[in-house]
């Protein structure tokens, strides 16, 4: 395996990172997250024209880049960096390979162009705070253990001479308050007979109702759903719609590769700018960065983030690591951001500091695709490493 990235890998991370560097600096973040849409259009439209961002793991028949989901992973890394408010996650990680996956080729050829140019948005609704279930990465996504239950919770569906009827309530989906096209999570069949099925709701139908929630990192807005009698379109054929457990638990594998870049991106800037603030704050006739104690700090930071970006390297090739990754990924986010906060002092601990930025990403990203604990553990299991039918090591074998 050639490691090493190609010239068209460097150049779109270039390029990306420039854009980036103009249009999305700290206050330039802030104003974003501040908008009735949670980020900024014309930015979004700029490197959807310009670079394809939406579209990169979309296939070429469909308006795609056709590049690999690896790709996609690179240039989160830089969206990462910049904190970048958009609704790439929502729309091109989990919506896009969702309706490649199981819609029919005519949803497929209807979606996925506007999809790819970045001229529709859409969002995974799933019931309740049960994202990172749903997409199997903190434990097999049985639909009892997310999908709010047959009988009551969650979402219903039931079939009627028109088509399908969705009513339930969503209260936390990614970019849900302002996506043209929502995927929504439904039961379907009754207490019984019960099965999860994957709807396509449209912006402006009757009876939805979408509002923006207060969350914890601006950066990943939210919106609450209600569906009152909502006319639906199921993501598939009426006969014989693939389960789309697999599909989401596959899109998960590939979402936690990209997140995991992500965190690693975000890690690295909040690494590197607390370095250069070490190096020009003084502190007793001379640079804090020149303290021993504080090498030391940004030493063990160093090889933390290091040893996270090779785990989403090696995840973006190899998405069946995308969870162990993101769990490392994560926890060096959250140890940076927090080490950023002490090393900037007293203005460090100041709520309107950027630093406090990437230590909302990291805590947010926890909540809504974790815990580490869980990622880790989760991994664990599907690697074998607690079977039960393993014969423990007995203290003698062990000395041996």
């Amino acid at each position: 395996m050639d490691a090493a990235f190609t010239a068209e890998q460097d150049e779109m991370r270039r390029t990306l990172r420039e854009i980036l560097a103009k249009r999305c600096g700290p206050d330039e973040v802030k104003a974003a997250v501040r908008t009735a849409a949670g980020h900024d259009r014309e930015l979004w439209q700029q490197l959807s024209r310009q670079l394809g961002l939406p579209g990169i793991a979309v296939a070429e028949e469909y308006g795609g880049v056709g590049c690999a989901p690896g790709d996609l992973a690179l240039a989160c890394e830089e969206t990462g960096r910049a904190l970048l408010p958009s609704p790439l996650l929502a729309t091109a990680v989990l919506a896009a390979p969702l309706v490649t996956a199981l819609g029919t080729a005519a949803q497929r050829s209807g979606l996925l162009p506007p999809l790819a140019a970045g001229e529709l948005t859409a969002a995974l609704a799933v019931p309740g705070p049960a994202l990172a279930a749903a997409l199997a990465l903190t434990g097999d996504n049985a639909p009892g253990d997310w999908a709010g239950g047959g009988r009551a919770g969650g979402v219903q569906a039931r079939r009627t001479d028109d088509g399908w009827r969705l009513y339930g309530e969503v209260p936390q989906v990614l970019d849900g308050h302002s996506a043209g096209l929502l995927l929504v999570a439904a039961h379907t069949g009754g207490f019984a007979r019960s099965r999860t099925l994957l709807f396509l709701v449209r912006e402006g139908a009757p009876g939805l109702v979408r509002d923006r929630q207060t969350t914890l990192d601006e950066t990943r807005p939210q919106g609450r759903v209600q569906l009152r009698d909502v006319e639906a379109e199921l993501l598939g054929t009426e006969d014989g719609q693939a389960d789309p457990l697999p599909a989401l638990a596959a899109t998960g594998r590939r979402a936690a590769a990209v997140l995991a870049a992500e965190a690693v991106g975000a890690a690295d800037r909040a690494l590197a700018r607390t370095v250069e603030y070490v190096r020009q704050r003084e502190q007793f006739g001379r640079a804090v960065g020149s303290f021993q104690a504080v090498k030391h700090r940004l030493a063990d930071l160093y090889v933390q983030v290091q040893a996270a970006r090779s785990a989403a390297y090696y995840a973006a090739w190899d998405p069946e690591q995308g969870g162990l990754a993101l769990a490392q990924a994560l926890e060096a986010l959250r140890t940076t951001a927090g080490e950023a906060i002490q090393l900037h002092g007293g203005i460090g601990f100041t709520w309107e500091h950027d630093a406090h930025l990437y230590f909302k990403r990291a805590a947010a990203d926890e909540l809504l695709f974790g815990p580490v604990h869980r990622l880790r553990a989760h991994a664990a299991h599907h690697a074998g490493l607690f079977d039960p039918s393993a014969t423990p090591a007995t203290p003698e074998r062990a000395a041996v």
